[in-house]
Order: C-alpha cells, then structure tokens, then sequence
C-alpha cells in the first residue's frame, strides 16, 4: 500500500522577496520505532530583492517533519521517500513550500487478530451457572473493538489521502525514481536527493562541479537529452544518522 502526505509550510523573508532564483530540497526522513516517521527537510537557494536587482541573496531553512502512523498500520517493511515539491511566492516576502512525502509498502495489521485472542479465553469450569451469561458481553465487546478500529481506519485515510497523479508523472516516478527511494539499509545510512531547478546560464558542467558528482551519477536518476530552463533534476546525496 502506497501513501502520500501532503506538507505545506509558509517561509516568512525577513526582506522583500521578488524572485527565487535557484532552490534545492534535502531531506532526512527515517522510521522511529514501529510507528513515527521522523526528520526534516532542508531548503536552500538564492533570490532577488527587487525584480531589477542584479545582486541575488542565499537563504536557507530547516523544517521538521514527523508524523504518527495509526498502531492499524505496519512499518516493519515500509520505505520513505519525497515523490515531488512545488513552491510559490505569495506575496511580498512569504514563499509557499509544498513537499508531497510517499510512504511505501505500507502494511495493515489483520483485524482477526485480536478477535481470536478473545475468543480463546479459557471458561471458568468451577462455575455452575449456564456459561450464555458469559458469552452475552464477551461479543458485545468484540464488536465494539471492531468498530473502533474501523473508526481509526478512516481517520487515517483522512490525514494520509491520496493526491492521484496523472499517469505520465506515475511513469516517470516508477523510472527515475525506483533506485533513489529504496529501503534504507541495516547500518542506518539513508539515501537523500537534491531536487535542483536550472535556471539561466546554467549548464550540466556547471551542476556537476558544484555538486561534486559524475555525470554518470547524474544521468542515473535524469534523462540529460533534453535539458532545459525550468527542468527539475535530481541530484544524488547521502545521509549518515547518528548512533542512538
């Protein structure tokens, strides 16, 4: 089962902001535990303070991320990853982020489960009493447990909805994306990703020496045939956590 869960955040500019120049996205997000997602994302890039202005200012935050997964739900499998991210000014020194964060092989626990835990509950022999009166609040109780988790079930369709892509983003998602965003390994290093948006004067020369990457490295997670102003390209990265 596959998830997305929208993030938004509002950045306020502590000058006025009239065009982002160049922008990239890290990120840090983990499993904690059996049902935390944790982390948080990095921005960085350089804007404009007037529209006329030939001088470009660096700014850069982080925003933490973590979120709850109902106890209905499953981890032990799961991967996460970012599936895309979008941005917009909306006035005159606020700058919209929107971050879309898949949750992958996302797993349910089996309602049966705990049904059958109750129904093994061994019957008290010392008791003369017809044992009707006993079974009676025993069912009664079950389907009061069942109902309260097909409750929790859909709060968390509510909070982890789905924004349906079109299918020419679902193929380029399952292409370029499949060996970036794999399950993170046993010695608790994770795979990252720049997403780097090229803007004028830019070249793919230029974007490997900053990024001290080969092109080779590059061309692995974009298709470098047509690259063009306003393309977005993935850039490869890697995150050590630290030993707990």
């Amino acid at each position: 089962m596959k998830k997305i869960i929208p993030f938004k955040k509002e950045i306020i500019f502590k000058t006025n902001l009239a065009e982002i120049t160049s922008i990239s996205l890290e990120h840090s997000l983990h499993k904690e535990g059996d049902h935390l997602i944790a982390g948080s994302f990095s921005l960085n890039g350089e804007y404009k303070i007037t529209d006329t202005s030939t001088n470009t200012e660096a700014f850069s935050y982080e925003l933490p991320f973590d979120i709850h997964i109902d106890d209905h739900y499953l981890l032990d499998h799961s991967t996460v990853d970012i599936d895309d991210f979008y941005y917009e000014i909306v006035n005159e020194n606020v700058l919209a982020v929107s971050i879309d964060v898949k949750v992958d092989k996302l797993e349910e626990k089996p309602l049966i489960e705990e049904r059958e835990v109750i129904e093994e509950k061994p019957v008290i022999e010392e008791r003369q009493e017809p044992i009707f009166e006993q079974i009676t609040p025993i069912k009664e109780e079950t389907l009061e447990e069942v109902k309260e988790k097909l409750e929790k079930e859909e709060r968390v369709e509510e909070i982890l909805k789905v924004e349906e892509k079109t299918q020419e983003q679902a193929e380029m998602v399952e292409t370029n994306r499949t060996s970036l965003f794999g399950a993170m390994d046993e010695s608790e290093t994770y795979m990252t990703y720049r997403v780097y948006i090229i803007r004028e004067g830019d070249s793919i020369e230029n974007i490997l020496a900053r990024y001290e990457i080969t092109k080779e490295e590059l061309a692995s997670y974009n298709d470098l045939s047509d690259v063009k102003l306003g393309d977005k390209l993935i850039i490869p990265a890697v995150y050590h956590a630290k030993s707990e």
